[in-house]
C-alpha cells in the first residue's frame, strides 16, 4: 500500500519544499496536490518546477492533482466564486474550462497521472442544463488531458449531480470513454440508507471505472474529513472492498481537512496522526492477507 497524502491537509498555506520534507519526515511516499493558486501557483512555471524539484529532492512522487474549486485567488478558498464544468452561461464555462487547462499543462515540468474533478458544487442539483454544459467541457478537457498524459477522474460528492449513480449514467450515455472516477469513502459515508450499506451502495455503480480513492472519515452526518478510524467507516470492510476490484492495486490518498481556529493543532501533530491512521491501515490490510 502506498502510502499517498493529499495537501487538502494545509491548503490555507503556500505549498513549500519545506512542508514537502515534513510530509516525507512523515513516512507518506506521494502526494496529491490541491490546485489553489494561494497554495501552488500551478500556473507559474517557475513555481511548478520548483515543487518539481522539492517532489524529487525528497523522493516523493506526486500521484495527482485535485482541480480548483474556486476562482478566487485569496488564502481562503472557500470565500470565492465557485470554478465549476457545469457552469450553464457558455463565458464562465470557458473560463473555468481555461483555468482547467493550465492545471493539465503542469503535466509538462511536472508529470502527473490523474486530475481530481468536481461535477458541480456540493450542494448541486440535477439539471439537464448543467449535464449539456458538464458533457461539452470534459469533451473539450478530455482531448487536452489525453495529449498531457492525464487522466480526468471524476469525484462522487454530496450532490445529486455527484451522486453515484447519476454519474455512471452520465458518462455512460455521453459516451466520455477517456473519463474515470475517483472513489470518496467519506462522501459515501453520507448517502442516504444504513450505515453499513452507504458504501458498498455508492461503490458498486463506478466500480469499474475506478481508478484513485480518497480515504478520510466521519460520523455518517457532516462532511468531517478526520483520519480513518476517528470517525465510524468500517475500515475492515472498505479495504476489502477496494481490494475486490481487478487489477492494480487502487492508489488509496488520505484526505484530511485543515483545523483552524480554537481547535488547530500544529501541522506535525496532524501529519503524524495522518501517518498514524495509515499504520493502522496497513495492519488491517495484513490481517486480512
Amino acid at each position: 500500500m502506498q502510502r499517498i497524502l493529499s495537501t487538502f491537509l494545509f491548503v490555507s498555506k503556500k505549498l513549500t519544499p519545506e512542508l514537502l520534507a515534513l510530509i516525507r519526515q512523515n513516512r507518506f511516499q506521494a502526494v496529491e496536490i490541491f490546485a489553489s493558486r494561494s497554495h501552488f501557483d500551478y500556473a507559474t512555471k517557475s513555481e511548478v518546477r520548483t515543487i518539481a524539484q522539492a517532489l524529487s529532492d525528497n523522493h516523493l512522487q506526486l500521484n495527482s492533482l485535485h482541480a480548483p474549486t474556486s476562482r478566487d485567488l485569496s488564502i481562503h478558498r472557500e470565500g470565492g466564486a465557485p470554478l465549476s464544468i457545469t457552469e450553464v452561461e457558455r463565458v464562465r464555462r470557458i473560463e473555468a474550462m481555461d483555468e482547467l487547462r493550465r492545471v493539465i499543462d503542469v503535466a509538462e515540468d511536472l508529470p502527473y497521472s490523474r486530475l481530481i474533478l468536481h461535477m458541480g458544487g456540493s450542494r448541486e442539483l440535477a439539471d439537464p442544463r448543467k449535464r449539456d454544459a458538464a458533457f461539452s467541457s470534459l469533451e473539450h478537457l478530455g482531448l487536452h488531458a489525453h495529449h498531457a498524459g492525464v487522466t480526468l477522474c471524476i469525484e462522487n460528492t454530496t450532490s445529486e449531480m455527484g451522486d453515484p449513480s447519476y454519474l455512471r449514467a452520465f458518462v455512460d450515455d455521453t459516451r466520455l470513454t477517456s473519463v474515470r472516477f475517483n472513489f470518496d469513502i467519506g462522501h459515501a459515508y453520507l448517502a442516504e440508507g444504513p450505515e453499513d450499506e452507504r458504501v458498498v451502495k455508492s461503490f458498486e455503480p463506478l466500480r469499474s471505472l475506478i481508478v484513485n480513492v480518497h480515504i478520510h472519515d466521519n460520523h455518517g452526518e457532516k462532511d468531517e474529513h478526520l483520519p480513518p478510524y476517528d470517525g465510524s467507516i468500517d475500515w475492515p470492510a472498505a479495504l476489502k472492498l477496494f481490494r475486490s476490484v481487478p487489477g492494480p492495486e487502487l492508489p488509496l490518498t488520505i484526505e484530511l481537512k485543515e483545523k483552524t481556529g480554537p481547535e488547530a493543532r500544529p501541522l506535525s501533530d496532524q501529519l503524524a496522526a495522518a501517518a498514524n491512521s495509515v499504520d493502522r491501515l496497513e495492519e488491517d490490510r495484513s490481517a486480512a492477507d
